[in-house]
């Protein structure tokens, strides 16, 4: 039987052939990927490295032996199909998982870390100061303990009480000095312990940053992996159950018949496909004009929001009500853009996991325009994730340049409308909102990532004259 290399079709008797979308290179990649991370290294995946031509189908229509090897070969090939596809998946939401969970500990102990490093900086300025304190009140005792007391009083022409009182001052002082000299002491002690400990948090960051990174590289492999297979499957399935058809119907298509059928049906869907996203575009086109984009304000993450919240369902929350509420549209002077529409449902910092019922840090400010609403790319950059993420659902991050990255998560399924290593402009729709991963509703969390460490969001926004 005359075999075709994988991602290659037969153009018919005496043409040449015609390459497909996907090689044999990204096959083996997948390969490679799904066998030793989803199946383990003894595993074997049921993928075909060739796919057989329409001739060899039209030759085994003349033997019911061969007829039945070839729908045998067609039926592995397509379960393979499925198999990769579904193993690719898998492991690029398991990446995704573990990405977020990586993500999750660095952000947490960067925020720990900080938070030690000011209370480190409070107590040594307090240290100081009772250090200060009590090197005036030595300087005091010196002073008065310096004449000779006794002496003053016996030959001195002064006063006996108003001596008598300043030995007495001088016990005092004493007295209050040794308090403050303990004082400070304890004082810096507090403050080198504080100082200790943000050393050890900040030493442990490297680490955690080093996990993070790994964890997004493997994840964005899992997701092209994925993407990969089931663009292999899409470009082969249809091609192999007309095949299939043929044998076990017994009929006589030819692969000019099957090619014209693609033809019409690959017009009929790019049409489809042009009025979708025609639809799209006046659809986001007509929220950014009726909501345009804010600027200034103080960038608060606002009142309508509640650390306990991981954001209130569409329905509740009307988008465009106020100056703050708009999203897309225009960039602002510095570049920026508000990413959605919808007043803030969860602001920055520690709350309660509505989902997990567990304290955690809240690396991002929720938005709540509501369902299926557009989010545009907050500047403009280049897609480094478009994946599966964990606890964040389907998520993008977005590098924007100048050592600051953006992450958009919850995105509704079959919403991303980038892919990795794609460059977007401020303002663009990049996504759909939606209630993927931990989430109670549909909302965007956004988060702004300067030199990879989560921030407020709000402050960074105002601080570009857009207000969240």
């Amino acid at each position: 039987m005359k075999r075709i290399p994988q991602g290659s079709t037969a153009a018919g008797r005496g043409s040449s052939r015609r390459r497909a979308p996907r090689s044999t290179a990204v096959i083996a990649v997948l390969t490679v990927l799904v066998t030793a991370a989803v199946l383990g290294s003894g595993a074997q995946v049921a993928f075909a490295t060739s796919y057989p031509s329409w001739s060899d189908v039209q030759a085994a229509r003349n033997s019911v032996s061969a007829k039945e090897a070839q729908i045998g070969v067609l039926d592995r090939l397509l379960s393979g199909l499925q198999a990769a596809v579904s193993q690719a998946q898998s492991l690029a939401e398991r990446k995704g998982a573990e990405y977020q969970a990586a993500q999750q500990k660095y952000d947490e102990a960067t925020f720990k870390a900080a938070e030690l490093q000011k209370l480190a900086d409070v107590a040594k300025t307090k240290a100081d100061k009772s250090e200060q304190q009590a090197g005036q009140q030595a300087a005091r005792l010196a002073r008065v303990g310096g004449s000779n007391l006794s002496a003053r009083l016996f030959f001195g022409g002064g006063s006996s009480d108003g001596l008598l009182s300043q030995l007495g001052l001088a016990s005092v002082v004493k007295d209050q000095s040794a308090g403050l000299y303990q004082k400070a002491a304890q004082d810096l002690n507090s403050a080198q312990s504080l100082t200790d400990q943000a050393n050890v948090a900040k030493s442990a960051l490297r680490d955690l940053s080093d996990a993070a990174k790994t964890a997004l590289e493997e994840a964005s492999a899992a997701s092209d992996a994925a993407t990969a297979a089931l663009g292999e499957q899409q470009d082969n399935k249809g091609r192999l159950e007309a095949q299939r058809a043929v044998l076990v119907n017994n009929t006589n298509m030819t692969e000019a018949d099957y090619n014209t059928g693609v033809k019409v049906a690959a017009a009929a869907a790019a049409a489809a496909a042009k009025i979708e996203k025609d639809k799209q575009a006046a659809a986001a086109a007509a929220w950014a004009a009726a909501h345009p984009p804010s600027t200034g304000g103080s960038g608060s993450s606002g009142s309508s929001g509640s650390s306990g919240s991981s954001g209130s369902s569409g329905s509740s929350v009307s988008a465009g009500s106020g100056s703050s509420s708009g999203g897309g549209s225009t960039a602002s002077p510095s570049g920026w853009v508000r990413p959605s529409a919808g007043k803030v449902s969860s602001p920055y910092g520690w709350r309660i996991n509505p989902v997990t019922k567990e304290e955690a840090l809240h690396a991002g400010t929720d938005l709540a325009p509501g369902c299926n609403a557009p989010i545009f790319a907050a500047h403009s950059g280049t897609i480094t994730f478009a994946g599966p993420n964990g606890g964040y659902g389907n998520f993008i991050l977005m590098n924007n340049g100048d050592g600051v990255s953006t992450g958009y998560g919850h995105i509704v399924d079959g919403g991303i409308l980038v892919h990795q290593g794609q460059s977007v402009a401020a303002g663009q729709q990049i996504a759909r909102v939606g209630s993927t991963g931990q989430s109670t509703g549909c909302h965007l969390h956004f988060e702004v990532r300067p030199r990879g460490v989560a921030v407020d969001a709000g402050p960074f926004m105002a601080a570009r004259g857009v207000s969240l």
